[in-house]
């Protein structure tokens, strides 16, 4: 064989080897990243046309993240803040728009108290979707009744879902399996 052959061949062989482990390294990306956010996942992949600009955002909400110095709570806290939540959940019997209020409330003051950063609504999301990935959606949906209840659009039983959404954020935020060490 002449040598120019030989190259041409090693050449094409190191092209493929490459462009296979581009797409293997691309495959684990996009599983460990579907893994991670579960049902989130999926939604910013509707939400961002595309897997490739989805990606990229969950990665970045990794990222942003990582600066945060999430703790769990004291466990005297934990109870105090069952207690509140016990207290807002026999509230709506007597004034469901009140209580919805105050356990978006209650959510917002469990968020702060981990150490989450209190920004805007889409951002809180976008936060605690990384560590919250199957409950954040929950926290969407109640967040649009109480929306839908300020313009005077939600009726008791949208109420009672919200309710039962922010309850699903409340327990998971309070459970500090959650946590998302650095180098874990």
């Amino acid at each position: 064989m002449n040598h120019g052959v030989v190259v041409a061949i090693l050449i094409v062989c190191f092209v493929v080897i490459a462009v296979l482990a581009f797409f293997v390294v691309r495959m684990r990306r996009s599983q460990r990243l579907r893994t991670r956010f579960g049902p989130e996942y999926d939604r910013v992949v509707s939400e961002a046309g595309g897997v490739r600009e989805a990606e990229g955002v969950l990665e970045f909400r990794e990222k942003r993240r990582e600066r945060f110095s999430i703790r769990p709570l004291p466990p005297a806290d934990r109870t105090t803040y069952r207690a509140k939540w016990d207290d807002v959940q026999s509230r709506f019997v007597d004034d469901p728009k009140q209580a919805v209020g105050i356990a978006d409330q209650l959510v917002n003051e469990v968020m702060r108290a981990r150490g989450y950063p209190m920004s805007d609504f889409d951002q809180r999301a976008a936060d605690i979707s990384v560590d919250h990935p199957v409950v954040v959606e929950n926290y969407r949906a109640a967040h649009n009744i109480a929306l839908r209840h300020d313009r005077g659009q939600a009726d008791t039983e949208d109420l009672r879902r919200a309710m039962v959404h922010y309850r699903a954020l409340f327990e998971d935020l309070l459970d500090d399996r959650h946590i998302t060490r650095k180098g874990a």
